[in-house]
């Protein structure tokens, strides 16, 4: 069913071609934005019928992918091939665009990175579930409201306006995308509303045949956890989003223990290789584990060279109040590291996050540089993309030819087997 819309060639700017509906999600590529961008997409390729070829687009490089490990086993489950995916070191969105042939979805987020700010142009429609950044514009409709997923708001849309596509395995992908981001529907971890339940409920009537909803949580929550064989680095990368103004941050969710953490061999010159790699002047690492009884554990660790930024960070999170986070200091072997236990436990990342962009907005006379001296700094542009090092396609595209791209659409499109 979905196969298909997931396969791109890699054209540039100079060849002669179709438009392209890219539906995009975030940066973290998590469940919830990359169904929410396969989804959606075959929601529009079935309903908005044109010249435009209607494209999801995992917003990590095709080399990431297993770090998504929960990710990986949902899309098996569902029985869709991982061959099938199209990732953004396949696609020169900057290309298309320079072409006039590049129209943007945005899922999971309302506003693009600073990096991405030159495809603002082409952004024509936003579907997220969280807070909301995007300036308004008449030629861009906005559907922002603070449910616990976004795949619940791609599900109310399908429903309300073609339901007749919906089937087991896109309901399957919708499903596990809502349960995954509530937890469970758990009304005690603070993230599901009424609307996540209600198109909860709704798949689960129509698809009796869907996974029991506890046993789909505990198989996802189990394959997200597991980083065995990852390096600090693929840790870092796993679950990542970066925050840019006039500092550069990145906020890491960690799936062990910080103590765990702090223990790894030469931690600290891998986290500096880490910012110098990446760009990077301060390491935000969200720390989450689980006790027996399935309750959540989550700690924070604040990592700088730069002793003026580590604190500044430090003190602003402390205080913060929107929401409080209860930070308690715990004791860090490393002398750029600072660690919390964080005494509220429902203060996700996605609650840090405009936190730390109201802190980057204060930033004013203040700076940490790379060598760790307080000073201003000067903070290199963000690379295209602020999970890889530059832009994917430095070294030229990809050569896939437009009749392999069409061979592979109508190969999605009229595929009935699943």
């Amino acid at each position: 069913m979905l196969g298909a819309l997931f396969f791109v060639p890699q054209l540039s700017s100079d060849q002669v071609g179709p438009g392209f509906h890219v539906v995009l999600g975030n940066e973290a590529c998590d469940i919830d934005s990359m169904v929410s961008a396969l989804a959606y997409a075959y929601f529009l390729s079935k309903t908005a019928p044109g010249e435009m070829l209607v494209l999801p687009l995992l917003n990590i490089r095709q080399s990431e992918l297993r770090l998504r490990s929960d990710s990986v086993f949902l899309l098996r489950q569902a029985a869709l091939s991982l061959d099938l995916l199209i990732f953004r070191d396949q696609l020169d969105l900057r290309a298309l665009q320079r072409a006039s042939r590049l129209r943007l979805t945005l899922v999971d987020h309302n506003v693009l990175p600073s990096s991405d700010s030159d495809l603002e142009e082409a952004v024509a429609e936003v579907i997220d579930h969280h807070q909301l950044e995007r300036e308004p514009s008449p030629t861009c409709p906005v559907t922002v409201e603070t449910v616990g997923s976004c795949a619940t708001l791609v599900t109310e849309r399908i429903i309300q306006k073609a339901p007749e596509i919906l089937d087991l395995q896109l309901a399957h992908l919708l499903y596990a995308a809502i349960v995954v981001d509530c937890v469970d529907m758990s009304p005690a971890a603070g993230k599901v509303t009424p609307k996540d339940s209600q198109y909860a409920a709704v798949l689960e009537n129509r698809f009796p045949a869907l996974p029991p909803r506890g046993a789909l949580f505990q198989e996802l929550h189990k394959a997200k956890l597991d980083v065995s064989g990852l390096n600090t680095e693929e840790m870092l990368l796993k679950d990542m989003k970066a925050v840019s103004g006039s500092l550069n941050l990145s906020v890491s969710v960690i799936y062990i223990s910080l103590q765990e953490f702090l223990q790894r061999e030469d931690l600290e010159a891998e986290l500096s290789g880490f910012c110098q790699k990446y760009g990077y002047d301060l390491l935000l690492l969200m720390t989450i584990f689980f006790t027996e009884s399935k309750e959540p554990i989550r700690e924070l660790g604040v990592f700088s060279h730069s002793t003026t930024c580590r604190e500044q960070v430090s003190q602003y999170l402390e205080q913060a109040q929107s929401p409080a986070l209860n930070l308690s200091p715990l004791s860090s072997p490393h002398s750029h590291i600072s660690a919390y236990h964080q005494g509220n436990s429902l203060a996700s990342r996605k609650k840090l996050l405009p936190i730390v962009k109201d802190f980057l907005t204060m930033w004013d006379g203040y700076g940490c540089s790379r060598d760790g001296e307080d000073e201003p700094s000067q903070v290199p542009p963000t690379p295209m993309n602020s999970l890889v090092e530059g832009s994917p396609l430095d070294n030229g595209p990809p050569c896939i030819t437009s009749q392999a791209l069409e061979e592979k659409f109508s190969q999605m499109v009229n595929r009935t087997d699943l």
